[in-house]
């Protein structure tokens, strides 16, 4: 019985990832390049080749776009009872053998859990956590001797917002690592979205006028970048003034951006402190989550580092931002902000300190210092940023410039007399 299995003809640069003997291999590509695509036929000809493939991406949407490609290539056989299928569980098999395709959601190392591979396949590696792969992904690889593919395009400002990954450039120092070896154990390949023939190259021009020139460049061009052109904060001001500790600080407040929803954009919650003119980034507590779960978070990072005030943007939500902070802590120093000036306004002092070697991160803060280094004036400014801003801008002296009269002429009042170590100074 003759059986046609449908796959469709890989275009070059899915050719040379295809064809690739390098037993890893990592994939950078843009939005709709083909890259998902052209992994799916490498998965199925190798299932063909007797092979046990696991495809791991964090969301059911990739994963379904894979199913879908990789059952429609096999439907014929499928339907003649030579593989079993399994919609459930997303499984194509040869019963009684260990040759198998599989496809799951994985964002980290216990939803990759329960299985082996000789080949394991990880798209969208840029939202994955890194204990996926180098804590349970690797190991799945032992019994056979193992292949690994990491498929990713450059993620956005808004992408890594989302991701599970500790480091934002994770897949992004993988790869170029990968370029870097000489010994075949390593396969590096990088295409645009361009280079997909099926796509319309006039619909790609089209999107450089409704995407930021950054995320273009990541998400279309596929380009790694860790600083934006014409970003206010600079990597290698960070890096020279960075310490491993502060001193005793004359002043410490949490900084927070709060989030309205649980379901959207993680809060901010930067805790930051004043050592006369040098100025200490100590935390990022920045978390996702219900107001009740943001507001925790602050109050914990507020007594966890003695803050004298936790300063908290009102823009979203005026007096209820404060009140559910008293909720989880009435005995907490709150302070409002409203952000009557525009981001980039208020920025600019802020990264300025950076630029004179003033502004001191204890430690690394990598999502932090991806939202500093990619943020372009007049884009939407991220959650942690702002909150790092309202807290550097407070110890500064100038949190003032931003309340409303009431709340500037009681704290006019306040002195150190309320909290420890605190002087207010207008």
């Amino acid at each position: 019985m003759k059986l046609t299995i449908n796959l469709p003809k890989p275009h070059q640069k899915q050719t040379d990832f295809i064809q690739s003997t390098a037993p890893r291999k990592i994939i950078r590509a843009g939005r709709r390049g083909g890259k998902t695509v052209g992994v799916t036929i490498l998965a199925v000809e190798k299932f063909l080749e007797g092979k046990r493939i696991l495809y791991a991406a964090p969301t059911q949407e990739q994963v379904d776009r894979f199913w879908v490609s990789a059952t429609r290539a096999l439907q014929e056989p499928i339907d003649a009872g030579v593989f079993y299928k399994n919609e459930t569980k997303h499984i194509i098999e040869r019963a009684g053998t260990e040759q198998r395709i599989r496809a799951k959601t994985a964002w980290n190392a216990d939803s990759l859990r329960g299985d082996y591979a000789d080949i394991l396949i990880m798209d969208e590696f840029q939202l994955i956590a890194e204990d996926a792969w180098n804590t349970v992904g690797a190991p799945m690889l032992a019994d056979n001797n193992g292949d690994a593919i990491f498929i990713y395009t450059p993620p956005s400002l808004h992408s890594r917002s989302v991701s599970k990954a500790q480091d934002p450039q994770n897949a992004a120092k993988m790869f170029k690592r990968a370029l870097a070896d000489t010994t075949g154990r390593w396969g590096a390949f990088n295409f645009t979205s361009y280079d997909n023939p099926h796509i319309s190259k006039e619909a790609l021009d089209d999107l450089a006028h409704d995407m930021t020139s950054v995320a273009y460049r990541m998400e279309i061009m596929a380009e790694d970048l860790n600083e934006a052109p014409g970003a206010l904060w600079k990597r290698d001001d960070l890096d020279k003034a960075r310490v491993t500790k502060a001193p005793e600080l004359d002043m410490v407040v949490v900084g927070v951006d709060p989030s309205a929803t649980s379901g959207g954009d993680e809060a901010g919650i930067i805790t930051a402190g004043r050592k006369g003119d040098d100025y200490y980034t100590l935390a990022d507590d920045s978390v996702q989550g219900s107001p009740h779960v943001w507001a925790t978070a602050a109050v914990t990072a507020y007594h966890r580092h003695k803050a004298n005030a936790i300063i908290a943007e009102d823009n979203n939500g005026g007096e209820m931002v404060e009140a559910v902070i008293k909720q989880v802590d009435p005995s907490v120093v709150v302070r409002r902000v409203h952000a009557s000036r525009g981001k980039a306004t208020r920025a600019e002092p802020v990264a300025a300190i950076s630029e004179q070697g003033r502004d001191h991160h204890v430690g690394s803060f990598p999502a932090l210092e991806d939202e500093l280094c990619l943020w372009m004036p007049g884009d939407a400014s991220p959650n942690r940023l702002d909150a790092k801003v309202w807290a550097i801008t407070w110890v500064m002296g100038k949190g003032s410039m931003n309340l409303p009269k009431e709340q500037v002429a009681q704290d006019s009042k306040w002195n150190e007399g309320e909290r420890t170590g605190w002087t207010k100074k207008y």
